[in-house]
């Protein structure tokens, strides 16, 4: 159970929201599935999986892991002062902030591929409407033209109607 939204490309009426296609890959105009390099594909998986409340969700549960397993060592060690990573976490700081350095450079790749997205859409909109502008001119110069020849069969009829009148006499026009 398909409905067509262009010639090429169809898209299940289940994955729609209210009228909108449910995500971007599902347009049209954007290159989707095998169309897309590795690259483009890496930073689409990034994007969906940095950007999501699952990944906060994880982020949450190994920061607490982390502080309760290293709390544990901590208590179970030999001397009681010290686990894998004594307090204040300084390994645990020292891997957040090479996460923090390699966020950065993932989101500039998820903003680049959004944009690389944005202008896609934004190409094929164009397209869309300037295909869509010369169909209705295409249709304003027809309607002229049926126009044009109305008008013309009116005057044509008008005056046979003149000629009919004239050659009977005794009727007015």
């Amino acid at each position: 159970m398909t409905q067509t939204t262009d010639e090429s490309h169809t898209v299940d009426p289940r994955r729609r929201r209210r009228g909108f296609l449910s995500s971007w890959n599902e347009h049209p105009g954007v290159p989707s599935g095998e169309e897309l390099t590795l690259g483009e594909k890496a930073a689409d998986r990034m994007r969906n999986g940095m950007g999501s409340w699952a990944f906060v969700a994880v982020f949450v549960a190994i920061m607490i892991s982390w502080a309760v397993a290293n709390s544990v060592f901590r208590l179970a060690g030999s001397n009681g002062k010290h686990g894998f990573d004594p307090y204040p976490y300084i390994l645990l700081n020292l891997f957040l902030s090479m996460l923090a350095g390699l966020q950065g450079a993932i989101l500039l790749i998820a903003a680049k591929r959004s944009d690389q997205i944005a202008s896609q859409l934004a190409e094929h909109d164009f397209e869309t409407d300037t295909k869509a502008a010369e169909r209705i001119e295409t249709l304003h110069q027809r309607l002229a033209d049926m126009a044009a020849g109305n008008r013309s069969l009116l005057e044509q009829n008008n005056e046979i109607l003149r000629r009919l009148a004239a050659a009977q006499p005794g009727q007015a026009p």
